[in-house]
Order: structure tokens, then sequence, then C-alpha cells
């Protein structure tokens, strides 16, 4: 396969996966930990309009599915490339990044939330998916 071709589509299957795991992590969370009372995580505007009732628990799991789908991302991205890992790992998680800084603007949140988020959960994500896939990768 042509190596250009192969790195777009480790950077697609990166940005793919990742999606997974963060809608996936979204979708368990509200089971583990539960909304207050009333409030219909599905909706933008009950969210908009509740966020004052969430507690810094209520955090955890976007947080963690930020992180953990950035971390996928880059993680299968760096094992796909054929060359530059780093650099295709960076891209997921500069995509995800933009997206951490679409929703901040769209979701009002405590602003320690929103600095802990976009400071943690993707660029630094994104270098440990990388360092993680080369004790994966052929030698």
């Amino acid at each position: 396969m042509n190596p250009i071709v192969r790195n777009i589509l480790a950077v697609i299957a990166g940005l793919v996966v990742g999606s997974f795991v963060n809608m996936g992590l979204i979708t368990i969370s509200g089971s583990i930990i539960p909304p207050p009372e009333g409030v219909d995580v599905t909706d933008m505007e009950s969210l908009k309009s509740s966020m004052h009732l969430f507690q810094a628990k209520h955090f955890i799991f976007p947080f963690l599915a930020h992180a953990l789908g950035t971390l996928t991302g880059a993680f299968i991205a760096s094992l796909i490339a054929v060359n530059r890992q780093m650099t295709f790992a960076l891209v997921v998680g500069i995509f995800f990044l933009v997206g951490g800084i679409v929703n901040v603007i769209i979701l009002p949140s405590p602003l320690w939330f929103a600095i802990v988020d976009l400071a943690l959960a993707y660029i630094p994500m994104a270098w440990l998916g990388r360092k993680l896939s080369s004790c994966f990768a052929k030698k």
C-alpha cells in the first residue's frame, strides 16, 4: 500500500476508534454516576440549563472519555502509520483538542474542568498513545 494512503488511513482509523471509545464511555457514564435529578444528558439545552447542578463527580467520565478516546485514537494511528508516528498521533490529538475547545464553547462547564480537560486530555494523551504504541510496534 502507498505510504501516504496508509498514513491518511492511520489518522482516519485513529479518529474513528477514538470517537467510539469516547462515545462508549459517555454512553455508560450515566449508569455509573447518575446525572442530577431531572437532567437529560442527551439534550444539549437540558445540559446547558442544568450545568449548575453538576458536581465534580459528574465530570469524571467526560474527562475519561476525552482522555481515553484520544489515547486510543493516537495509539491506533501510530500503530498503522508507516513513518512519523508521533506526528500522526499528535494530528489525532489536535483533532480531538479542537473538538474539546468547541465543546467548552458550546457547553459552559466550570473553569477548572475546562482547564484540566483542555490541558491534559488531548495533546498529552496523544503523546502517551504514541509512546505506548512503540511497545507493540514491530522492531
